[in-house]
């Protein structure tokens, strides 16, 4: 039950810091690449887990990782991935967090052939937002064509844990898709964007 008697998209639940997230950020269009690579670093700790169990080491994952600074994320230091990796604050995953310094140097590479990530990204549907119009949870989908097309790019571009589903979560993230249900009250207000 929501508190505020808003709708919402089901899956924010009574969550005080997933409704915040929903309402304030998921679905609107992101034009900045420290935004994006954050949302590639917790989508691709998310593989496997609940949303809601990343949103809630938000903060410490952007401690480990440096305030999600690609540049400092893709030198750091074997040293820091040790301390990441006996982080209590963090998911521990040891592929995960290779992946997250591998996917920095990656991201640092197609900054310079492409200008920026959010040029790349955005190329993928024409600089257009996708608004989708969902009845229910079950009707979104897990992955999509186009986060198919996405996921083939980005492992051609050397980026690791990004299967089209992890793609498909930071799309909806950055408002190249909006998912929001057409009974949530953020549906209208991101086509109106």
């Amino acid at each position: 039950m929501n508190t505020d008697e808003k709708i919402r998209c089901p899956w924010t639940g009574d969550d005080p810091l997933m409704q915040r997230y929903h309402d304030e950020e998921w679905g609107v269009p992101v034009h900045d690449d420290h935004k994006w690579f954050a949302f590639i670093v917790l989508d691709t700790f998310q593989a496997g887990l609940s949303w809601k169990t990343i949103l809630h080491k938000r903060a410490a994952f952007g401690k480990v990782f440096y305030d999600f600074d690609a540049q400092r994320v893709a030198a750091m230091p074997d040293a820091a991935i040790a301390e990441a990796l006996a982080n209590p604050a963090i998911v521990r995953n040891r592929l995960k967090i290779r992946a997250t310094v591998n996917n920095a140097r990656a991201f640092l590479d197609l900054q310079a052939r492409h200008g920026s990530f959010d040029a790349f990204i955005w190329d993928f549907n024409d600089g257009r937002v996708i608004h989708n119009n969902w009845a229910t949870e079950k009707d979104v989908p897990a992955n999509t064509g186009l986060s198919d097309r996405v996921s083939k790019a980005l492992k051609k571009q050397g980026f690791s844990f990004v299967g089209s589903t992890i793609c498909y979560s930071f799309l909806q993230a950055g408002g190249v898709v909006n998912d929001h249900l057409v009974s949530c009250f953020r549906h209208r207000e991101i086509v109106e964007i």
